[in-house]
């Protein structure tokens, strides 16, 4: 029997009436063997999630303040849920255990981590599955990084189970202490369990019904994305587009394992697939694009020398002035006697006059240029190498909606093409790219 993993998002998880289209799901396909939930979500616009009442509450309990209130609304989320659902799971002794702990010193990734680790029970008991935590199952090392080593010792224990409910975003060290991931580390979780599990799907189900074209805060009702593969997806992410915690993909493609992502509250659409690239052959795909997107806030430093490309060391004496204030760069777009710089403005900070300073001292260029307020935009797509006329279509949409190109980048692989615009016209340089293409799906 084909076996599948499911993710639920904390908005796939925010109350009772979720928990009920989350069992439907599960239980409709008897594939679906393995379910990781995150914590509770918003309920409405407005709501708190209940991790960051979990975060709240120990910040206030370290700084002597009152967290009976903070402690008290989460209390209620999950006794409201065990209570609508007549579950037997004894949630509020689970609760007294929690209280007590944080006032005997629990850590803040401990407490964090109780959002899933309740949920989970909750979910195991109403889905008739059983419950195992994901501190018996994913390591990190002692200075809190990730021990896939571990993990994949561990996970072996999932091996020939069936009807298993494992809480998302945390594991444990070596000593018994609760770590956690990253903001979003339920994906992780998922994504480790589908390979311990040798899942042929993943199915990760949240609140929208796949990746979208573009932002659709920018493009009014972009398409959605039916089929993209891991190298796309990891460009689109990387450039802002948020479905999936971006360490997620690494799992389940190093075992070419498929990402299904779905709507909880729509069941019936297909959402989209991510695919090893190798698998991109058995799927239809229409059009070059796969997907626009795009991130505001960078700034530009373009460094003029005469024949700079003659000269042993430029760009190693260049990038080393980053290196001394641990900055990274984005991109590196150079000519014969010019090099640029793309940084982002949160590495960068307060320390552009210092880096000029010690580009005119380590470099000794001709010139130095600062183009602030920057765009980067990225189109993405696998068709765009075997498409003629592809950058003449997107530069062309640009020139008719009136926006100066100051950048350009193309990666080695040929499937993404990236701009730079000021960022007073990136809405206006996302719409005319999706138009160009998506006029062709």
């Amino acid at each position: 029997m084909a076996i599948k993993m499911t993710k639920f998002g904390g908005s796939s998880m925010a109350d009772a009436g979720q928990f009920r289209k989350v069992k439907q799901i599960v239980l409709s396909d008897p594939a679906r063997q393995f379910v990781v939930p995150s914590a509770p979500g918003k309920r409405f616009p407005g709501d708190d999630k209940v991790t960051d009442l979990l975060y709240l509450a120990h910040a206030q309990f370290v700084s002597d303040a009152d967290y009976e209130e903070t402690f008290g609304r989460i209390r209620e989320r999950y006794v409201s849920i065990e209570r609508e659902l007549n579950l037997s799971t004894d949630i509020g002794a689970e609760l007294d255990a929690i209280k007590k702990n944080l006032e005997n010193g629990a850590s803040e990734d401990y407490m964090a981590s109780r959002g899933e680790y309740l949920n989970a029970l909750l979910l195991a008991d109403f889905l008739g599955f059983e419950f195992v935590d994901a501190a018996e199952l994913i390591c990190f090392h002692s200075d809190g990084t990730y021990d896939d080593e571990t993990t994949l010792k561990w996970t072996q224990k999932l091996e020939g189970m069936q009807r298993v409910v494992v809480p998302g975003f945390y594991g444990r060290k070596r000593d018994g202490s609760i770590k956690t991931f990253s903001r979003g580390g339920s994906d992780i979780t998922g994504a480790i369990v589908a390979r311990a599990v040798h899942a042929d799907v993943y199915e990760n189900w949240t609140d929208v019904s796949g990746f979208l074209m573009a932002d659709p805060r920018i493009v009014e009702n972009p398409k959605v994305i039916r089929t993209v593969t891991y190298s796309e997806l990891r460009e689109l992410s990387y450039m802002g587009a948020t479905v999936l915690h971006e360490d997620s993909i690494f799992p389940v493609r190093k075992a070419h394992i498929p990402i299904n992502v779905r709507n909880t509250n729509a069941p019936e659409e297909p959402g989209t697939m991510v695919v090893p690239d190798s698998y991109l052959r058995y799927y239809k795909r229409e059009g070059t694009l796969t997907g626009v997107a795009g991130r505001t806030g960078f700034t530009v430093i373009t460094v003029f020398k005469d024949n700079m490309h003659n000269e042993v060391g430029f760009g190693y004496r260049l990038l080393r002035v980053l290196d001394r204030h641990n900055i990274s760069f984005e991109h590196v777009p150079s000519g014969i006697d010019t090099m640029s710089l793309v940084i982002s403005d949160l590495n960068l900070r307060d320390h552009l006059e210092q880096i000029l300073r010690e580009i005119r001292r380590d470099c000794d260029p001709k010139t130095v240029e600062v183009q602030s307020n920057m765009a980067l935009i990225a189109t993405v797509g696998k068709g765009m190498v075997r498409s003629i006329g592809t950058a003449a279509k997107l530069f062309g949409a640009l020139h008719e909606a009136g926006v100066n190109v100051r950048m350009i980048d193309q990666g080695s692989s040929e499937m993404n093409i990236i701009v730079g615009v000021e960022s007073d016209d990136f809405a206006a340089a996302v719409r005319a790219i999706y138009k160009a293409f998506a006029d062709e799906l």
